[in-house]
């Protein structure tokens, strides 16, 4: 099931100069980045559950940053975090699967038991696939990865009831597409490789996903900057 279609007009990034908003009002807001990956799950997940107008969109800059953001919102500064029933949740797997359960909306997993322990599975490896993309940098990402990408291959070819981790699309999908687009990026600018080469399920995944309009109001407007951060960061350019 997807939703109806909601264009929707980014609001401004709020930097070191602006006001607060008048937190804990009763007003819903997700805090986010408009570049970062872990906010970019939960701003996903928003949109697919079409809760544009009951939650509002935050987007904090994260090199100039508000003090009283630090101060009344994310004690480390960090984003996403969610101002919700006068308390504020963080860590972006905890978040979409809280709004996926607390907010109305298509629902984003299956009520498949199967399928359930299948996704926490899958949900648990993010973390090791991020690592392990990161890790891989300074050294050589297409051969240290290549067991990585393999394991996303074989696990997106266990169902065959649609072209999704679980067969429909759900959180485990929402966990790893703002990773993997970044890395399919980095791998192909970076590196001149291909990483759906000898994937077919991994390519068919990205391209339906970017069929998602959720997903697709969310991706970062200059897509070049995560490749110039790991050239800086991991490359020293």
């Amino acid at each position: 099931m997807a939703t109806v279609a909601v264009q929707e007009i980014r609001p401004p990034t709020l930097s070191a100069t602006s006001d607060p908003p008048p937190i804990f009002d009763g007003t819903t807001r997700l805090y986010i980045s408009y570049s970062c990956p872990f906010a970019q799950r939960v701003w996903i997940t928003r949109n697919y559950k079409g809760l544009q107008e009951k939650i509002k969109l935050v987007p904090i800059d994260l090199q100039n940053k508000p003090a009283w953001y630090k101060e009344k919102v994310h004690p480390e500064g960090k984003v996403p975090s969610l101002e919700h029933d006068g308390k504020i949740l963080v860590e972006s797997i905890d978040l979409i699967k809280y709004i996926d359960v607390n907010f109305e909306g298509p629902s984003l997993y299956p009520n498949d038991p199967t399928k359930r322990e299948f996704g926490e599975e899958l949900i648990k490896y993010v973390d090791i696939f991020t690592k392990e993309m990161f890790g891989s940098f300074k050294g050589d990402p297409v051969t240290q990865t290549s067991a990585t990408y393999d394991y996303l291959e074989n696990a997106l070819g266990k169902y065959e009831d649609g072209p999704f981790f679980l067969g429909e699309f759900s959180l485990v999908d929402i966990a790893y597409i703002t990773f993997v687009e970044r890395f399919q990026l980095v791998s192909s600018e970076i590196y001149k490789h291909d990483i759906t080469a000898g994937r077919p399920k991994l390519a068919t995944w990205i391209e339906e996903v970017n069929k998602k309009n959720a997903y697709k109001q969310t991706k970062p407007e200059n897509p070049q900057e995560f490749v110039d951060f790991v050239k800086k960061r991991f490359l020293g350019q």
